[in-house]
């Protein structure tokens, strides 16, 4: 259970970070939990089976494959993703890549930042025209992000950004995240912890 909390906040030069935000709080899992058993990353595909993915650190070549068509919503070859404080993770269906996304382990914080994530375009939902080729990539990439923050020793928590209302929705209801307190113009920021991040991390355990 979360006891205290203090603001996140944005530096006034810059959109990192600083590292203010403290949760007093014990970990969700205990070690026998997380060690005793295997992290298995799956999504659905179009028939709705269970797909094995492989997610490993994001090379040169994922990069640039974003700025070939199918174009990706984003390059990750941009400057805003060269940060090295960022780790970046692709997700790959065999030799197929699905999805990217970037972390940042926030010691201080004792939490994860998911700096950013998106699905190749076929399973996009921006893109794919409502018939997305796998899904269940968000779920599967938030729950990577808590993988991250409990093999760092944090608490299993993880905090990202709603860039639209819609997935602001989403987040709420379809993950349990929890809304944090908001400063100037930046998006609405959300926690994912204790049995939210629970359930999500536990549908990747065998």
């Amino acid at each position: 259970m979360i006891t205290a909390v203090r603001f996140w906040n944005e530096k006034p030069d810059c959109g990192s970070f600083n590292l203010p935000l403290h949760f007093l709080q014990k970990p969700w899992y205990t070690v026998y939990e997380v060690r005793a058993v295997q992290f298995r990353p799956f999504v659905y595909d179009a028939m709705n089976r269970q797909v094995p993915v492989a997610i490993e650190p994001m090379t040169p070549q994922d990069a640039a494959l974003t700025d070939r068509e199918p174009l990706w919503q984003t390059s990750w070859a941009s400057e805003y993703l060269a940060d090295e404080n960022y780790e970046k993770y692709a997700a790959r269906v065999g030799d197929e890549l699905i999805a990217l996304a970037a972390y940042e382990v926030l010691p201080t914080a004792l939490v994860v930042h998911i700096v950013y994530m998106e699905a190749q375009p076929e399973s996009n939902p921006t893109l794919d025209g409502g018939t997305p080729k796998y899904r269940g990539i968000g779920r599967l990439l938030i729950a990577y992000g808590i993988k991250l923050s409990i093999d760092s020793g944090l608490t299993g928590d993880v905090v990202l950004e709603a860039k639209t209302t819609s997935l602001a929705k989403h987040y709420e209801e379809d993950f349990g995240a929890v809304l944090l307190p908001t400063f100037q113009s930046s998006a609405p920021r959300y926690l994912i912890a204790d049995e939210a991040a629970k359930r999500i991390f536990f549908t990747y355990l065998d």
